[in-house]
């Protein structure tokens, strides 16, 4: 009987201590749905920063980039367990004129709900200010073993004026036109030039009519003069504007009347033919060449430098696009940006570009070689020096867009790198000639980088500083990859509804995951929902102090 009792105290308690472990243990998940990052990093997987009591600091130390009309995070959480857990939760921002209040759902203090619910935080921006603004939410939980913790969740979030500013594109002249278009541009003149003199003809017949029955009272026949209206106009009516000669090179012309401005910047870097000279060539195409060479400058040194040129069979619409594109970067100084340095123009040559020559190469070029291959790796890129390189290149663009400026062709292939892996953004003069692979046309008769393009200039031609943004995603994609072709298996025909099906590139090998969602999230579908140049910046640098932090 003693042991029967004893037995059955042993089992009660062991009853007990299950039913304990069952209905007064705790297990708290904290996480982002599904619906919720594909909204914000247009990626189809949760983010978890609790799960089952375990915290991701990895999760936690990512800095989220929040668009400028995302005003609300949804934030999903629940208590599997049977005891109560304590919370309270804030949030701070680091510019009240920008965000003056934000709100929760919730209230600031209490229990994690055993059922799995979503809270909202809302931080709408005033409107009234331009700010990049660091929102904190921080969220205090205690375990149940006493063990308080403090999580803060790190967001950005850029805040605009409602104030538009204008943009003007690099290719400030207006693209030359296709050969369908040149027709109908010229129906439409001949037949507002018939309309308009059989306007002028109805009126001056009209008067002369009512002239001649008023000199001779109304009466009898009259002797009909007849006036020819055609002699009055020019008789390239139709071609009535007229477009200066450049200097020195009265052959060619820009097919615009703002080919004048073009023509005084020109006129402001022309140097003597005799001053430039050809070494050896770096890129050859079907028209296009670049050179290394040299120039004698005016205090009498020789500079190395890089000519852009095309040969002799070049027509002249070619020899204007490289005049217009090479221009782009006119009178742009900052160390990430490749501006022109000198314009050589003599009578029935072709046109010399130059540009600073500082041991560099083309970036596409060079990643190319940082392949494994028989003759060895000519560099082996670490994640370190690709977002190295990733920040150079957003801080060339920031100062493009600071400028009130649109590249609309960023690329690998329009880059240059050195030896140090100094980066600067480079115009698109030739790029079509020299990589014609990277572009396509769509029976418009228009070659256009059509895998490095935003959805809505794809469809629509339209371009922003939101569609630079698309294009860096790209570039970032470029860089990781060492120059593989984007979308190699998708025919460009078929790109417009591949990207509107919500298809994007796929996440590279050995590509962390941090550097893909900022690819990721330059490709939203809205312009809106895209990170602007200054969000990329921080985000990146954050992620470059990290890696930085164990080297």
């Amino acid at each position: 009987m003693k042991y029967k009792m004893r037995g059955l105290y042993f089992l009660l308690t062991l009853v007990n201590l299950i039913c304990y472990l069952k209905e007064c243990s705790a297990s708290v998940n904290l996480y982002l749905s599904s619906q919720e990052v594909q909204r914000l990093l247009g990626l189809p997987a949760e983010m978890y920063y609790i799960r089952d009591d375990l915290i991701s600091t990895y999760a936690l130390n990512f800095t989220l980039l929040v668009p400028p009309s995302v005003n609300d995070l949804y934030f999903t959480w629940e208590n599997t367990g049977g005891q109560q857990i304590p919370y309270s939760i804030k949030v701070k921002t680091s510019n009240i004129g920008a965000i003056p209040k934000t709100h929760l759902n919730i209230s600031s203090s209490g229990y994690i709900p055993s059922a799995t619910q979503t809270f909202i935080v809302s931080f709408p921006c005033s409107g009234l200010v331009d700010a990049d603004v660091h929102i904190a939410i921080i969220l205090n939980i205690t375990f149940p073993n006493d063990n308080t913790q403090s999580l803060t969740f790190s967001r950005r979030k850029t805040c605009l004026n409602e104030d538009v500013e204008s943009y003007v594109t690099l290719n400030t002249l207006p693209q030359f036109a296709n050969s369908s278009s040149i027709f109908y541009i010229a129906m439409c003149c001949a037949v507002l030039l018939i309309s308009l003199l059989g306007i002028l003809v109805t009126v001056s017949y009209i008067k002369d009519k009512k002239s001649r029955s008023t000199e001779s009272g109304g009466s009898g026949p009259t002797t009909t003069t007849t006036t020819t209206f055609l002699a009055a106009l020019p008789r390239n009516s139709v071609n009535a504007s007229s477009y200066g000669s450049f200097r020195r090179m009265p052959s060619y012309s820009l097919l615009d009347d703002r080919s004048k401005d073009l023509q005084e910047r020109i006129t402001e870097l022309t140097i003597q033919r005799c001053r430039v000279r050809l070494n050896n060539i770096i890129l050859e195409g079907t028209f296009g060449r670049v050179y290394q060479g040299s120039y004698t400058n005016e205090e009498g040194m020789e500079e190395t430098v890089i000519i852009k040129t095309v040969a002799d069979h070049a027509s002249q619409v070619q020899i204007s696009l490289l005049l217009q594109e090479g221009m782009a970067m006119y009178s742009l100084t900052h160390k990430n940006i490749l501006s022109i340095l000198r314009v050589s123009i003599e009578d029935h040559t072709t046109p010399f570009l130059l540009f600073p020559f500082n041991n560099n190469k083309n970036l596409k070029i060079f990643l190319q070689k940082c392949k494994v291959s028989s003759e060895g790796v000519h560099h082996t890129l670490t994640t370190q020096e690709v977002v190295h390189m990733a920040l150079q290149i957003i801080k060339g663009m920031q100062y493009l867009h600071k400028k009130h400026l649109l590249h609309k062709d960023l690329a690998a292939r329009n880059c240059v790198v050195d030896d140090k892996l100094n980066v600067q953004v480079a115009d698109n003069a030739l790029s079509r000639d020299l990589f014609p692979s990277d572009y396509h046309c769509l029976g418009d008769n228009e070659n256009r980088p059509v895998k490095w393009l935003a959805l809505e200039s794809l469809l629509h031609k339209t371009f922003t500083p939101a569609s630079d943004v698309w294009s860096f995603g790209v570039l970032l994609w470029e860089l990781t990859t060492l120059a593989q072709q984007p979308y190699i298996e998708i025919d460009p025909f078929e790109m417009a509804a591949y990207l509107k099906d919500g298809y994007r590139l796929a996440q590279p090998i050995n590509c962390p995951d941090e550097l893909f969602a900022v690819m990721a999230y330059c490709w939203a579908m809205s312009s809106e929902e895209r990170p602007t140049f200054t969000q990329l910046h921080v985000c990146l640098q954050e992620f470059y102090a990290q890696l930085t932090k164990y080297v």
